[in-house]
């Protein structure tokens, strides 16, 4: 049992793919050394009032991994099983997609151990206001710009961004991104991790020789980026066979209507018992016959255990760090091609990159221009990845790793150690 757990931790996972692509590169000891570890990792215990008058103390985190190539970026979770492993394996991802898709920004994470789903709005909104202050010592709009990740949302953004700028005395809205238009969020934001994933996936597509219209679709997390997702598949003319929330999934052969569910999903809580539609586990909707499988929720479903019994041709990773090294290895020898959760998912940080940059030059685009922008940053990054991937003769998620890294390594040399 303690083998197991030591091969999900997200941290020693993180670090295994760092070693293998370092090694692929010849990386110096040295600067593994430095790329391997985070640069700054802070702890934070804080009170908060519970509506009940009570005062419990909340644990929170924020990791910085590497700054290099510019300011810090990376979300903010809210969870029962937030761990300072998770955040820091989620900090060193965030580097290696930001340098992946070529954007100036190095990698972040923060969480708060918590269970959002028994807490009131206003609870929330202490607990946030609180874990805001304790990290405002390394957050600011030109070293760490946080955003919303699991269970936290644009709103949860928006009391970010007033209380630093509370404590500031003026509006600062390039402190965080992913936060509402009326307070300087981005057109597209909403639907740019799900968007970025449609480009890779087309790409990957095409690159296959396979249709995308018809294409079969399961998409296991039906969350922001899944439900997102599971619409923008529909609306290309993909199949929607499968869906899943933490309750359970749902299936049907002949195609579910995204809207539908989701609609269903606001009303009971969960996609399951979704009328025209079959019950199945979670983990069956990552096996259901399928050309194309979205793992759009937590790290780590898709393992040795399970990865033989996978049927998609692609695998697009929409959440961070679905797939084991072990299930890579297997996918990889069944031929599927895996777009790794640092080129599938990147366009969410691509976008909330368009928002720091409209909010420091207080200037705005319209939808179209950001989606258009977004559409050539993700094919280039692809086209780039999959180069890698046939001049190595490897997997999709060790080609992007080693294209991140070089860029990490070269961005570390150039500017030397200080002092």
């Amino acid at each position: 049992m303690h083998e197991e757990v030591t091969a999900l931790n997200p941290y020693h996972m993180a670090v295994q793919q760092f070693e293998a692509a370092a090694e692929k590169l010849h990386l110096s000891e040295d600067m593994r050394e430095v790329l391997r570890q985070p640069k700054r990792e802070l702890t934070v215990n804080f009170p908060v009032r519970l509506d009940s008058g009570r005062i419990k103390t909340f644990t929170g985190y924020r990791v910085q991994h590497n700054v290099n190539r510019g300011p810090a970026k990376g979300g903010i979770r809210y969870g029962p099983d937030v761990t300072l492993d998770e955040v820091k394996a989620l900090a060193m991802w965030m580097t290696w997609k930001c340098a992946v898709v070529g954007i100036p920004f190095g990698g972040a994470k923060g969480g708060v151990i918590c269970d959002p789903k028994h807490m009131s709005p206003a609870e929330l909104e202490r607990l946030t206001r609180r874990y805001t202050t304790e990290i405002s010592i390394v957050i600011g709009p030109h070293s760490d710009i946080p955003a919303p990740d699991v269970n936290t949302n644009s709103q949860v953004m928006a009391w970010i961004m007033d209380t630093y700028s509370m404590h500031e005395g003026f509006s600062i809205p390039a402190v965080v991104t992913g936060k509402p238009l009326s307070i300087g969020g981005s057109e597209g934001r909403n639907d740019a991790t799900a968007t970025g994933v449609l480009f890779v996936t087309r790409q990957a597509a095409k690159r296959m020789g396979m249709p995308l219209k018809g294409a079969r679709v399961s998409i296991q997390g039906y969350g922001n980026a899944g439900a997102i997702a599971a619409r923008l598949f529909h609306n290309e003319g993909c199949k929607i066979v499968a869906v899943s929330d933490t309750r359970g999934g749902i299936y049907n052969e002949s195609g579910l209507d995204p809207s539908a569910v989701l609609r269903h999903k606001q009303e009971r809580g969960s996609v399951i018992d979704f009328p025209r539609a079959q019950r199945v586990r979670v983990q069956d909707v990552l096996e259901v016959p399928c050309d194309i499988l979205i793992p759009a929720a937590t790290e780590g479903v898709l393992t040795a255990a399970n990865a033989g019994r996978v049927q998609a041709r692609i695998v697009a990773e929409a959440a961070n760090g679905p797939t084991t090294p072990e299930a890579d290895k297997i996918l990889f020898d069944k031929d599927t091609i895996v777009i790794p959760d640092i080129l599938a998912n990147a366009g969410g940080v691509t976008v909330s990159y368009f928002e720091w940059v409209q909010d420091l030059q207080s200037f705005f685009w319209g939808v179209d221009e950001i989606t258009k922008k977004l559409e050539v940053i993700m094919n280039r990054a692809f086209s780039a990845v999959a180069e890698k991937a046939d001049q190595y003769h490897c997997d999709m998620r060790l080609a992007a790793n080693m294209q991140a890294i070089s860029s990490v390594a070269e961005a570390t040399q150039v500017r030397g150690i200080y002092p």
